[in-house]
């Protein structure tokens, strides 16, 4: 903090040490410029897409503007981190919708529902394999790229007139059943009640140790075992894990 003088900025990717100032302790001096860059990825894709061009999208938030060219900073820093779309926003939005965003949808929520759909496969005698494949493996790599390109519409104007009709009858029954638990997961977020957790939870001395149990329950269950050994057998990544040996033998 002593090194935050008049003039300079504080810049976050996230809105959560601002928004919640008051329980994580960041009070920033009056005469600095406080700016908001966030991108709507992992930091593991923001870098990749970088490298490549590609960009990503990005909000951004001026919270507090010291010098009178804060939002003019804060383009320019999501100019050079690689965003290729930029969204004005405002730290409080960010932080909610994000955090809704990481537990429902995005993270939470797909992988409830991938290992849900996964274990009634496995309980109606499908094999690791099978399950896998019609909860995952096709989600990521097609049926998702085609949302991506186009959109959701799009996606299902592409499959099967069989698969078209069984998607829009059950659309409305899942979501029926998932909105009143996205109700109380932003009830949750906007209240404190998660960030109150967070803060708990992450600030113990044992946090990485429990972190990593809970992923390793995750990674050593049946289904992502089944998904490692379908990675493993896509073709471009048997391209991929083939090298040369040492007497010049191709060998994978």
């Amino acid at each position: 903090k002593k090194h935050l003088t008049k003039g300079k900025a504080l810049c976050f990717s996230h809105g959560f040490g601002i928004e919640y100032k008051e329980q994580t302790g960041i009070i920033p001096p009056k005469d600095v410029d406080v700016l908001l860059v966030a991108p709507k990825g992992s930091g593991l894709n923001v870098r990749r897409n970088f490298l490549n061009g590609a960009g990503i999208n990005s909000s951004f938030a001026v919270f507090q503007d010291a010098t009178g060219k804060g939002e003019e900073r804060c383009l320019a820093l999501g100019i050079a981190v690689g965003s290729g779309f930029l969204f004005r926003t405002t730290f409080k939005r960010e932080v909610t919708s994000d955090l809704v965003g990481e537990r429902g949808a995005l993270m939470g929520c797909l992988a409830a529902m991938v290992e849900a759909q996964y274990e009634t496969l496995r309980a109606n005698g499908h094999s690791p394999s099978e399950a896998f494949n019609e909860s995952c493996e096709e989600l990521t790599q097609s049926l998702i790229r085609l949302v991506d390109e186009n959109g959701m519409d799009w996606m299902y104007k592409n499959c099967s007139a069989t698969a078209q009709h069984g998607a829009l009858k059950w659309r409305p029954i899942f979501k029926k059943a998932l909105s009143p638990v996205f109700k109380s997961l932003y009830k949750s977020v906007a209240t404190g009640k998660e960030c109150k957790e967070v803060i708990r939870d992450c600030g113990t001395a044992d946090y990485k140790e429990k972190l990593d149990a809970q992923l390793d329950e995750i990674g050593n269950s049946e289904m992502w075992q089944a998904g490692k050994v379908c990675r493993s057998l896509r073709p471009h990544e048997k391209a991929r894990t083939s090298t040369v040996g040492t007497a010049g033998r191709k060998t994978n």
